[in-house]
């Protein structure tokens, strides 16, 4: 899952990228607003989060541009504010949930995992597929009865395939959801971490759980 920060407190902006890419989560960060536009603008992001105080343009003001532009992916707008009218701005100018500063990285977190199942066509708390599992909150992976270790990059193109069940997926939309902007690398590492997977989820346990589709990507279905 990638996930776009515009915080232009820069400590608290590497904070956040440090502590989601710990998480599993592919992470860009801008530090003001015309910057986060054009972000927004070029890559499919799961979740945006914006501070509302930031120059250039205003969170409020982005927010409502990045709608404009017909960009739907949840919002979450970030402010040092407390108060009813900045939170009911925050939500009129299309952000979908409203954090105020200072936060616990734990509900934080909670917070996206909510926004990623609202965006999709259901909404479980765990994603499943025949007996395999995997749980966003605990960060567990199961077959059966049986954990299995991932690493966060694993873990994160595990869960897009199946938070996109059933539609398949080339290498170009699965590079622009798990690895972050600065990615320059071949497509082919795609490539290496479906084989990555297989041999953890599926050929200990003589499963074919991801399916290549010749000549246009990788499915779960």
């Amino acid at each position: 899952m990638r996930i776009l920060v515009v915080e232009d407190e820069v400590r608290l902006a590497d904070a956040l990228r440090r502590g989601l890419q710990a998480e599993g989560f592919a992470v860009d960060v801008a530090n003001d607003g015309t910057t986060g536009l054009k972000l927004a603008k070029e890559s499919p992001y799961d979740v945006i989060i914006l501070d509302i105080m930031l120059p250039g343009i205003n969170g409020f003001k982005l927010c409502a541009l990045i709608r404009e532009a017909e960009i739907w992916c949840p919002i979450m707008m970030l402010t040092a504010k407390d108060g009813e009218l900045d939170e009911a701005e925050a939500l009129d100018t299309g952000a979908d949930d409203f954090l105020t500063k200072p936060f616990s990285f734990t509900v934080l977190l909670a917070r996206i995992r909510a926004l990623l199942r609202r965006s999709g066509t259901s909404r479980p708390t765990q994603l499943t597929v025949g007996d395999l599992t995997l749980d966003p909150a605990s960060h567990g992976v199961f077959r059966g009865s049986t954990s299995i270790e991932l690493t966060s990059r694993e873990f994160s193109l595990l869960e897009l395939l199946l938070r996109r069940k059933g539609e398949v997926l080339t290498k170009a939309d699965i590079i622009e959801h798990v690895w972050d902007y600065d990615f320059e690398g071949d497509s082919n590492i795609v490539e290496v971490y479906v084989g990555y997977l297989r041999k953890k989820i599926d050929q200990p346990f003589g499963t074919k759980t991801i399916r290549t589709i010749r000549g246009a990507g990788y499915v779960i279905s």
